[in-house]
């Protein structure tokens, strides 16, 4: 089976902004190697710390974007680990091809030392979506259904990442499909775009949990009459 080797490059620091006031510095490998067509390995820094993890998504995702989509014609629009029986690290992927088919793909990471191998498992178009079910809106269940011609269990590594793929969801589905996604048991405050909400409204989601926190605290302190 022949290979493709993309020669190494000088190491290039990413900067990821945390806050206002500090920042991450990464160094990344960029040398790749393409084993067969549905799987890559990539050479990463080993992941030290849970902030170390946090910003490391922004650049699994643009590896995954430069060695497992762009060849494919696929633009990664949004990617959110999931909780696999298997012990590996699974990522459930929204992509867009240049003919505005949307796909949902999960994705196998396996690490070795400081490498890490991308591997392709299951595919879907998201026009054969029928139902997104969050399965709880009331409490805070990171489990979730997606209903193709079988329905499928996946379940996030929180409640906002299953809040982040929904968004995502019902945003491609209205831009590249014309239709409305059809949604259960999903709080659709922290879904549907508003005036004051984007897609990417992460900031705002946590804002009114803040508030609604807020207003059971000071629910709490009222002496009762």
């Amino acid at each position: 089976m022949s290979e493709i080797t993309e020669q190494p490059r000088s190491l290039k620091p990413l900067y990821v902004i945390r806050t206002t006031t500090t920042c991450n510095l990464i160094h990344r490998g960029m040398c790749g190697i393409a084993e067969d067509p549905h799987s890559v390995r990539v050479t990463l820094p080993c992941l030290r710390s849970r902030s170390d993890r946090w910003s490391m998504s922004s650049l699994i995702k643009e590896e995954m974007q430069r060695l497992l989509f762009r060849p494919k014609g696929q633009h990664l629009k949004e990617l959110i680990e999931i909780v696999e029986s298997e012990e590996r690290r699974h990522f459930l992927c929204v992509s867009v091809a240049k003919r505005d088919t949307v796909r949902i793909t999960v994705i196998k990471c396996v690490r070795s030392g400081t490498e890490e191998k991308y591997e392709r498992l299951d595919e879907w178009f998201l026009k054969d979506l029928v139902l997104l079910d969050g399965k709880d809106s009331e409490t805070d269940e990171p489990q979730f259904l997606m209903h193709f011609d079988a329905v499928r269990s996946f379940t996030a590594v929180s409640c906002a990442s299953k809040y982040t793929l929904a968004r995502a969801l019902v945003s491609l589905s209205s831009k590249h499909h014309k239709r409305s996604l059809q949604l259960a048991n999903f709080d659709r405050t922290y879904v549907q775009p508003t005036s004051m909400y984007s897609n990417r409204g992460d900031c705002m989601v946590l804002m009114q949990i803040c508030v609604y926190a807020f207003n059971l605290l000071c629910l709490s302190l009222c002496p009762v009459p």
